[in-house]
């Protein structure tokens, strides 16, 4: 708790006002400090007029918390471990082909089948961490338990930052302002430094590179997804990522998917890529609206991805020189 910020520890202890009410302490205009920064903005005189003892007030704020805590019956959030998925039926009514599916944070499982097959379905179940209450019948836990009523029903603590395979902003507004009210909804504490982490990562994603003074409206659909996929793995507090065909943003997707799994998400994505299906560490294969079975990427097809690798680093290559208006050679 000593290193989160008095706007942090308001929002996830909205009770924690009144103990500063109650021990006369002005935070107004303070949100982005420490409490510790807080209390060191008092001089000696300020300390002994107001009879402060800042050791003790910061002690007292910690058991405070604890104790309404306990009296309210609320669990420390311990943050998403994993995602389980439990079977249901396809199409047909008949059972999916799996027992269950734990992933756990810093994983990547493609999704593949054919278009039709339910991919999207599945993503929707996650996303709406569904509880036999979808047409599949699949149920979702959460660190192996039925997940918390806030993931499901509040429009905050969003569990699943979902990146579509059409991302068009329409409002009008430069990356700079973009990114800057994501971050001050985030109380980051840090704008500046997370703003530029984060349109470095976007540059490293995206073919040709954008500015902080770029119009998101002017952005193409590969630079808007690299910004997405940037903020989402920076900025973002979901936890889980969905992704639908990250093949066709015109991205690195290696660089995306090493970015997200660096920063602890559980990456689930739908593809149609061989490439991309091999990099992830199993695959979910969906038939008839169903998962069939649940493939572990074996050694021998870690080595063929290799090659995959490379033949799309050749094309990757032509695709550049043609857009730099230059002649292709054997």
């Amino acid at each position: 708790m000593s290193k989160m910020t008095i706007g942090e520890i308001l929002q996830k202890y909205p009770f924690s006002m009144s103990y500063f009410v109650e021990n006369k302490l002005d935070i107004d205009g303070h949100e982005y400090e420490t409490f510790q920064e807080f209390l060191g903005g008092f001089d000696q005189e300020q300390v002994e007029d107001l009879a402060m003892d800042k050791k003790e007030l910061q002690e007292n704020l910690e058991i405070f918390i604890n104790q309404m805590n306990e009296f309210l019956g609320i669990k420390e959030d311990m943050g998403v471990k994993s995602l389980t998925i439990l079977p249901g039926n396809d199409k047909s009514g008949e059972p999916e082909g799996f027992n269950e599916l734990t992933i756990n944070t810093s994983q990547i499982i493609s999704i593949v089948g054919p278009t039709g097959a339910g991919k999207s379905r599945l993503l929707a179940d996650i996303e709406w961490t569904a509880q036999k209450d979808t047409p599949t019948g699949r149920s979702i836990l959460i660190n192996g338990e039925l997940p918390d009523k806030k993931w499901r029903f509040s429009s905050n603590n969003k569990l699943v930052a979902q990146l579509s395979q059409n991302m068009n902003f329409v409002m009008d507004l430069t990356v700079m302002e973009f990114l800057q009210l994501h971050a001050e909804s985030r109380l980051v504490e840090d704008i500046e430094e997370t703003i530029e982490r984060i349109i470095q990562a976007a540059n490293s994603l995206a073919g040709e590179k954008f500015q902080l003074d770029t119009p998101v409206t002017a952005l193409s659909g590969g630079q808007s997804r690299a910004l997405m996929i940037a903020d989402t793995a920076i900025l973002s507090s979901s936890p889980i990522v969905l992704i639908d065909e990250i093949e066709n943003a015109g991205i690195d997707r290696r660089k995306a998917l090493n970015l997200l799994i660096d920063e602890d998400k559980i990456v689930l994505m739908a593809t149609h890529d061989p490439t991309l299906a091999l990099i992830a560490d199993k695959r979910i294969i969906i038939k008839n609206g169903g998962i069939s079975k649940i493939i572990e990427t074996t050694e021998e097809e870690k080595e063929i991805l290799q090659e995959l690798e490379k033949i799309d680093a050749f094309v990757q290559a032509m695709r550049i020189s043609l857009r730099q208006g230059e002649s292709l050679s054997r």
